[in-house]
């Protein structure tokens, strides 16, 4: 899985730095396909996210996650959008001052159908898995799992908006571990603005359907903005948001260690390296 995991990225970084084809598209059509999670766009996007105030301590989490979006035209009306997220953590031991755990996360993979005539409504499902590569306890659930994924939007120029949905049950893994039911849910709301610049939001919500009742739910609340640039001829989307978590649910680590909060607040940082086709 590590030799998997770095060919990919040396194949993506590759690209990157040997792209010298100029793009026809405008930063402002671009912006547009970023927006959109089924546009037939190759794309690698570095996120970067910090979360605030995490425990007693108000210690930081940091993860970086690295997102590779490969389309495939599967047949004339039906195109594949694979979309995998490969987590870089660093989980601070929150019941302490100092101190924590870095490595690499588990790894999740989605895979959309989704018809090329879509019209105005664009929408896309498929199943998604949990793959537990995680190097330590505490960056990871230790548990694969699977479940479904459901994308829906509209573009109503020079509006994006829409939805992403997923569920994730665990099926095998460490029995010691936690089961793992979790519901995520992503609104996102763009408007843009002339030469590639748009406003967003697009927090993460997620439910842990595991939990005791009251304590399941983290909800964002927040937004930013950002824009498409070019460095030499490659088209790059930045991007900044910053959310407050109106609720959060309590969570343990691992093993008998006790519950925490999660994050006061978070802020999320990315640049995506985009290859139009």
């Amino acid at each position: 899985m590590k030799n998997t995991f770095t060919s990919t990225i040396s194949l993506f970084l590759f690209i990157v730095f040997l792209t010298t084809t100029a793009f026809s598209q405008s930063e402002g059509e671009l912006a547009k396909q970023t927006q959109n999670p089924l546009a037939n766009l190759i794309s690698l996007p570095f996120q970067n996210n910090f979360d605030f105030n995490i425990g007693p301590n108000d210690r930081t989490k940091y993860t970086l996650n690295i997102q590779p979006v490969v389309p495939f035209e599967l047949t004339d009306s039906l195109n594949l959008i694979t979309r995998t997220i490969f987590p870089l953590i660093y989980q601070p031991t929150v019941t302490q001052n100092s101190g924590g755990t870095f490595g690499i996360g588990d790894t999740t993979l989605t895979a959309f159908l989704s018809p090329k005539a879509s019209g105005k409504f664009i929408w896309g499902a498929g199943p998604i898995f949990l793959v537990p590569t995680a190097t330590d306890d505490v960056l990871g659930t230790g548990k694969w799992g699977a479940g479904a994924s459901v994308v829906a939007l509209v573009t109503p120029d020079p509006w994006v908006i829409g939805f992403l949905a997923s569920n994730v049950w665990s099926f095998a893994g460490d029995n010691d571990r936690s089961d793992v039911n979790l519901f995520t849910f992503q609104y996102f709301i763009n408007y843009n603005l002339p030469n590639g610049w748009y406003l967003t939001s697009a927090p993460i919500n997620t439910a842990n359907w595991e939990a005791d009742d009251g304590n399941k739910w983290t909800i964002p609340v927040g937004g930013g903005g950002g824009k498409v640039i070019r460095i030499g001829k490659l088209p790059v989307n930045i991007q900044a948001q910053a959310f407050y978590n109106v609720e959060k649910f309590e969570q343990s680590l691992v093993g008998d260690l006790p519950d925490v909060s999660a994050a006061d607040w978070q802020f999320r940082f990315q640049m995506q390296f985009l290859f139009p086709k």
